[in-house]
């Protein structure tokens, strides 16, 4: 049950959002193909890891891809917008069965209470 990973000095963890930048070889071409999403999981230890980024895609269906976090095909690993501090579960499966607009909405409210916690210190 990790809640955070590393590759090559960028750290991610559960409900961020990243852009995994992915080399594809096609016959003899090689392109880079670029997959931006929310991480709901992140399973195993050590060479092993893996993480999985789902996004919502064209009319609203929700695509899912599970990248090795060690495998050599994957170039880089951007940070878009660092998702909240207080995640409570490991997996973020129940995000499945939300919509685009429901998972900005409890991304809001986790950061008005972040922001009010700040506050109080």
């Amino acid at each position: 049950m990790a809640l955070i990973a590393t590759h090559k000095e960028q750290k991610f963890g559960i409900g961020d959002k990243i852009r995994v930048l992915q080399k594809i070889k096609e016959g003899e071409k090689q392109r880079s193909s670029v997959f931006e999403g929310i991480v709901i999981a992140i399973k195993n230890a050590g060479v092993n890891k893996t993480f999985t980024v789902r996004k919502i895609g064209y009319q609203g269906i929700g695509i899912e891809k599970i990248f090795p976090l060690f495998s050599p095909l994957i170039e880089e690993i951007q940070l878009v917008k660092k998702g909240t501090e207080a995640v409570r579960h490991a997996k973020l499966y129940f995000i499945r069965d939300k919509s685009r607009k429901e998972i900005e909405e409890i991304y809001s409210k986790a950061a008005k209470k972040i922001n009010k916690r700040t506050l109080r210190v």
